[in-house]
């Protein structure tokens, strides 16, 4: 196989091809694998746009001849295969049918044009939020796993290759399987393209190159989407990964198994909050993927101003109460209605030499930590922003683990949340408020809030019941770091979550 397609004068703007049937409208990309280029062309006997796959090398090369036949023939038998998800096969031009193709070309694939954007257009504006990525590959997913139980390949496995539709669906455009690619080549491309989505990297040798590439860790492995953006589910991205992977370590072999994930991730959604981000954070309108000017909206013209009204009003609020409290700084009369100052750091009445005064025994009694954040062994952390709604004093809001749809240890040995005290202290229990009933957790000092697990002592267990569990620790010295592990999520089947909504630590005497 040559390096890269073979340079000729007709593959140009405004170039024709096929016969002269086709005038090359503009070049959507370049498949070096198989020495392929995609274009846009006007059809000019059916006055219609279609999407060509030009496969191009030197006639008297009988090895390229022979790929761009196998080629052909693949796209021909592919053409009887009609999904929303895959653009349809017009025609299939050989030389052998069409002697004055074009100078250089091999063969032409003929579909038709799918109205939309780019890919790499679609992320070049940066990654997707999850939901969006989920949503646009579940076509291209059924599409895929539609045509293996036919016995077809679709050679989705390149990103200029596929589409985004006008309504914001992802289509292979340029059909055309490379001679040597198999159903496993389709389902590494599924990956890739989630692996697109969530990070704006392609996974898979032979990208466009201007596309960055998936960054990989010392054992070659590609390092996980959720690493990269820890907002993107672990779920979705340990799929996107394992899609990559060889299947004797574990990788997925099926587009159905990919498809099973998406589903329910969607279904899943509203409920989990996992990929809430396209409606909290970014209203997803569908302009990701279109050029259309935004249209005026008069309704949101009017809350905007409101909430301008609002944060101006609040604004001359703060102000006010800050010159208040500067007159009363400054004033020698004492203020009515104090409320208590809160410092951040040590606070510690002077003594008479100057220096702070060592700090008074703490008694038994509720203490509350300085710091709580996820742990997690895997680097993809369960809703890291929410760790500390577990110790807000709100039994109302929780933190949560995400939907699991396989139980510990499948994907990970578990997951926890450390708590980092203002200095060393000693416990004598911890009671958890969850509604997760059957959880089971160990509780562990640790010496660093990043310590390996296996430096952790375990100093009790419980199985939570709905409500509140307390968990009687063993005695231990006084540590800053407490780790509440999770060894087991509740639920069953594929649907295992937890949520702890409080964490109280009480001192011992």
């Amino acid at each position: 196989m040559s390096s890269g397609p073979i340079q000729n004068t007709s593959l140009v703007p405004g170039g024709v091809i096929g016969d002269g049937r086709y005038r090359l409208l503009a070049r959507s990309g370049v498949d070096r694998r198989c020495d392929a280029e995609l274009w846009r062309a006007r059809d000019g006997q059916l006055n219609r746009d279609v999407a060509l796959t030009v496969l191009v090398g030197t006639p008297a090369d009988q090895a390229a001849v022979a790929r761009a036949k196998r080629t052909a023939e693949r796209a021909m038998h592919a053409s009887s295969f009609t999904h929303p998800g895959v653009a349809r096969v017009i025609d299939v031009l050989t030389p052998g049918a069409a002697p004055r193709l074009g100078e250089g070309i091999l063969g032409i694939v003929v579909a038709e044009w799918t109205q939309g954007s780019d890919l790499l257009e679609v992320v070049a504006q940066g990654p997707l939020p999850a939901g969006a990525a989920t949503r646009l590959l579940e076509p291209l997913g059924a599409a895929i796993e539609g045509a293996h139980h036919a016995g077809l390949v679709l050679g989705a496995d390149h990103p200029q290759r596929i589409r985004v539709t006008q309504d914001g669906r992802l289509r292979l455009a340029f059909p055309g399987p490379r001679p040597d690619a198999i159903a496993r080549d389709d389902v590494k491309g599924l990956g890739a393209v989630l692996y697109l989505l969530l990070t704006g990297k392609w996974a898979l040798p032979g990208g466009p190159e201007q596309v960055p590439r998936a960054p990989t860790a010392p054992d070659g492995s590609v390092v996980a989407p959720s690493a990269l953006h820890p907002y993107v589910p672990h779920e979705l991205s340990s799929v996107a990964v394992r899609s990559l992977e060889d299947t004797s370590v574990g990788g997925i072999r099926t587009s159905a198994a990919i498809l099973q994930v998406l589903d329910q991730i969607a279904t899943s959604e509203a409920d989990t909050a996992l990929i809430n981000r396209v409606t909290a954070d970014d209203p997803d309108d569908g302009a990701v993927w279109t050029t259309q000017r935004p249209v005026r909206d008069k309704d949101q013209k009017r809350k905007l101003m409101i909430s301008v009204a609002v944060l101006a009003v609040a604004t001359l609020a703060v102000i006010a109460w800050l010159s208040m409290q500067i007159v009363s700084f400054f004033s020698d009369e004492p203020t009515g209605g104090g409320g208590p100052t809160v410092v951040i750091g040590q606070s510690a009445e002077p003594g008479r030499s100057g220096q702070p005064a060592p700090p008074a025994p703490q008694p038994a009694g509720p203490v509350q930590p300085a710091s709580v954040g996820v742990y997690d062994v895997t680097n993809q952390p369960d809703n890291a922003n929410r760790a500390n709604r577990a110790v807000d004093g709100n039994p109302t809001t929780v933190w949560q683990t995400e939907n699991y749809f396989q139980p510990f240890p499948a994907l990970k040995p578990g997951i926890g949340l450390m708590a980092g005290f203002a200095e060393p202290v000693r416990l004598a229990s911890i009671t958890v408020t969850s509604p997760s009933e059957g959880t089971v957790v160990e509780v562990r000092v640790a010496g660093a809030p990043g310590a390996p697990l296996e430096e952790t002592k375990v100093i009790g267990t419980a199985t939570l019941s709905a409500g509140q569990t307390q968990i009687q620790l063993n005695d231990h010295e006084p540590t800053q770091n407490l780790l509440l592990w999770v060894t087991k999520l509740a639920g069953s089947g594929r649907n295992n979550k937890s949520e702890i909504a409080e964490l109280v630590y009480t001192r011992a005497q």
